[in-house]
């Protein structure tokens, strides 16, 4: 795939972090020994956050830029600021090169392979939550593979599923009608796509998507 043009934009948009992991993936216990009698217990978060996001080099309105914190990731902290939830990072067991073409290249081989990239934390107890937010770019008008892996690894039936994507030009790009192809037994919403030039700005956005989806 070359560098530029309409087709490399398509093969990798809205790529975003792979930063430090979130020590918090199962919900809190709802007694302690240590609390008086007049304490009432916190009720545990019955939401989950689950995001894949690559920073370094990332396309930009045309050209490239260089992120420290990927456009996914950012989405997830803007979402996470809104609403009481526990959250889980997913890091690939092999990381992703820092240079957007060798990314690129990589993605299209595990596409071809319909690989499932190993994930390099402890993956999240599921059984508390009802409703998991799955965030990632969008690379060749699909999610990255690893989130195949996530998805076919934890037990996500009966659960709603809400998806949040970053891109550059594709938008959902069928993400969604993707996890309901792969999550039958679970309810897959509407999703949110935002334009990753955009993150810093979508605070409407967000705020739209999680009263719709009944989270505000």
């Amino acid at each position: 795939m070359g560098t530029t043009g309409l087709a490399a934009v398509a093969a990798l948009v809205g790529c975003a972090p792979q930063d430090a992991p979130t020590s918090q993936t199962q919900p809190p216990e709802r007694t302690s020994p240590d609390m008086t009698p007049d304490a009432q217990p916190s009720a545990p978060a019955t939401t989950l956050i689950v995001y894949f996001s690559r920073s370094g080099e990332n396309y930009w309105e045309g050209g490239r830029r260089d992120l420290e914190v990927g456009n996914t990731k950012r989405l997830a902290q803007a979402i996470t600021e809104r609403i009481d939830c526990d959250e889980f990072e997913i890091l690939a067991a092999d990381p992703y090169p820092e240079a957007y073409d060798p990314t690129v290249e990589r993605n299209q081989r595990e596409q071809n392979a319909d690989a499932r990239p190993a994930i390099a934390n402890e993956l999240p107890d599921t059984g508390g939550y009802d409703t998991v937010l799955l965030g990632s770019p969008v690379w060749n008008v699909r999610a990255p593979m690893i989130m195949s892996t996530f998805v076919e690894s934890v037990d996500l039936a009966g659960k709603r599923i809400l998806p949040f994507v970053t891109y550059a030009v594709s938008g959902m790009s069928g993400i969604d009608r993707e996890y309901r192809d792969s999550l039958p037994g679970s309810d897959v919403a509407d999703g949110l796509a935002v334009r990753g030039e955009d993150v810093d700005d979508a605070g409407a956005d967000v705020d739209a998507w999680l009263r719709e989806s009944g989270l505000t």
